[in-house]
């Protein structure tokens, strides 16, 4: 998915509560919060591998940054263009980081 559509969701997840996050991110709409939301599942249980408190969790960062234009086994495909030339198809990925904190209130 392209990151453009994934960081339009990611901004009022920002400093929340990592369960309520994952709440909220079941009711939205987007196609790209079922990927953010089992993201943060995740890392969630590692926290908790690591001996962590999965209540007091909370979203310190959450980022798209873009991965790479070509999918993988796909390989480099075209599509005609005007003036009878071809235009790369771009088929767009991202790399989506969250980072949690334990905050203790």
């Amino acid at each position: 998915m392209a990151p453009r559509k994934v960081r339009r969701i990611l901004s009022p997840f920002r400093g929340m509560k990592a369960q309520q996050a994952l709440y909220m991110l079941k009711e939205m709409p987007h196609a790209a919060a079922m990927p953010v939301a089992k993201l943060v599942r995740s890392a969630m249980a590692n926290a908790e591998v690591k001996g962590l408190d999965t209540d007091s969790l909370y979203i310190v960062q959450l980022m798209a940054d873009a991965g790479s234009g070509v999918m993988p086994g796909k390989g480099w495909r075209a599509r005609w263009g005007g003036r009878g030339r071809y235009k790369p198809i771009r088929k767009r990925s991202s790399h989506i980081t969250v980072v949690l904190e334990e905050r203790f209130e």
